[in-house]
């Protein structure tokens, strides 16, 4: 898909198909419409008084332009009550318009909702979400199918409208929708692969070919026998009982001087979790695909990075296994010694992602990172608390934190706080450890974090927990690509 931003109003377009908003309750009409109106003779507003277009959110309709405009048609989309409208109901909107032109042969269409102004989207913002609800909307996962279902001709061109002032922001934002869209979705293609195709191995392969060709990306990658030497035996623990071979893989991104602290970004990949000797229930197992949407996250960002070359230096790590019984397997309380020097009694060997994510943040202490990020489908507990709305925050540091809140709210991709202290960390007490995996079904979320805490020193460090967001159920059921907005908002706009 091409975008590209257009300074011409509405009337003056020269496009397939315009795009423009209506909204609801009698309100006048915006500015782009009334100008595409008078060039067809009042026709829209006919449309709208006969109630033909209500204007509510989610409504569209198609017209057709007569010959000798410079536009052949028109989507009129439904933008809601103008005192309500929301950066919210503006995605809502711009979701309903794609789904309509896709069901068209119309390849190439000029989208005018960027010219309105929702509350808490800029103009940089609209711009960015108009390009990046276009690469979530029509992302599709056929990769594992014989047959391609959708033959439909696929769109090829979105122009985005905005005034003279408006311009460069448009273009800043598209330019970086457009990288972020690509990066949700090399993230979702990565999660929506099944466990068999998907391994540690074939996340190395991906991280080389984010690299490759790209000076300022280089990538490492860490074998059993370096991690043993490194004392990752709570990485290794989680690997014992599977015969696929577990990869530590840590990106570098360098876009600035190396005096420059990176940010460093640490992704859980296990890339199936069956429980180990702590057995899952069956149903909905095959969902465990999705354990490694942390890593998933890590190279759509690199990905992202990649594509944008922004002035600031990132590193990126990915510890990559899978957590499977046998009888290698680790068993329940079994005590292993993390890279820290800690020990930690396994009470349950379904808790491994704090596992490999203990080592994980050990070994970013050596990159001696301004802000590190960790991102982990970690615990159920984080579902029932939030469910699918909005991923789990928690941290050490409040800067941090709220840099992380605030670049969630204007990516539209949010995360909710929650809290951590002696209080909870009292409940990971061993009398035959350091201190145990797990702290009792109170507080999952939470405890979980404390023991994460434990191994990040002084360093600013915040946990997003995406349990409930990384994934969707159902008939939409598929990865989300999130929190690779939240996350690129922090890296580029925080």
């Amino acid at each position: 898909m091409q975008f590209q931003v257009s300074t011409a109003t509405a009337d003056k377009q020269r496009t397939d198909c315009l795009i423009l908003p209506v909204y609801s309750n009698g309100a006048t009409l915006p500015a782009p419409t009334r100008a595409a109106d008078r060039a067809l003779g009042g026709q829209i507003a006919e449309l709208v008084a006969a109630g033909d277009m209500r204007g509510n959110v989610g409504d569209t309709l198609l017209v057709r332009a007569p010959s000798g405009l410079p536009f052949k048609r028109v989507l009129l989309t439904g933008c809601g009550d103008k005192k309500d409208y929301d950066r919210k109901r503006y995605q809502r909107a711009l979701r309903a318009a794609y789904a309509a032109w896709r069901k068209t042969k119309i390849a190439g269409a000029a989208c005018y909702l960027t010219t309105e102004s929702p509350k808490g989207a800029d103009v940089y913002h609209r711009a960015r979400l108009a390009v990046e609800t276009w690469h979530d909307s029509a992302y599709r996962f056929t990769t594992m199918k014989s047959k391609q279902d959708d033959k439909q001709p696929a769109p090829r061109k979105l122009t985005l409208g905005a005034t003279a002032k408006q311009a460069a922001q448009a273009r800043k934002g598209a330019s970086h929708g457009d990288a972020i869209g690509q990066g949700m979705s090399l993230a979702k293609d990565l999660g929506n692969l099944p466990g068999n195709v998907c391994t540690p191995s074939y996340l190395v392969k991906q991280a080389r070919d984010i690299a490759k060709g790209d000076k300022q990306l280089t990538v490492e990658v860490l074998q059993e026998a370096e991690m043993r030497k490194l004392g990752m035996g709570a990485m290794l623990s989680v690997t014992a009982g599977t015969s696929e071979p577990a990869r530590f893989i840590v990106l570098h991104y360098r876009g600035a001087a190396k005096s420059k602290a990176p940010a460093v970004l640490v992704g859980k990949g296990i890339t199936f979790d069956a429980g180990g000797i702590s057995l899952k229930p069956p149903p909905q197992m095959d969902e465990m695909k999705y354990d490694m949407c942390g890593a998933a996250t890590v190279l759509g960002v690199f990905h992202a990075l990649r594509e944008l070359g922004p002035k600031m230096n990132v590193v990126g790590i990915i510890p990559s296994c899978e957590n499977l019984p046998s009888g290698t397997a680790t068993k329940p309380g079994d005590i292993v010694t993390s890279m820290s020097g800690q020990t930690i009694e396994i009470l349950n060997t379904d808790a491994e992602g704090r596992l490999i994510l203990c080592d994980a943040l050990t070994y970013a202490q050596r990159f001696k990172p301004r802000a590190l990020i960790d991102i982990a489908t970690l615990t159920g507990a984080c579902l029932i608390a939030l469910g699918r709305h909005r991923s789990g925050l928690l941290a050490n540091s409040d800067r941090l934190a709220n840099g992380l809140l605030r670049a969630g709210a204007r990516a539209g991709d949010e995360a909710w706080r929650l809290p951590i202290g002696p209080e909870y960390d009292q409940q990971l007490k061993s009398n035959f450890a350091d201190m145990a995996n797990i702290g009792g079904r109170e507080a999952g979320t939470i405890t979980a974090a404390c023991f994460l805490a434990r191994f990040v020193k002084d360093t600013q460090w915040a946990h997003l927990d995406i349990a409930g967001t990384a994934w969707r159920q159902g008939a939409s059921k598929g990865a989300t690509g999130r929190p690779i907005p939240l996350l690129m908002e922090y890296l580029l706009n925080g």
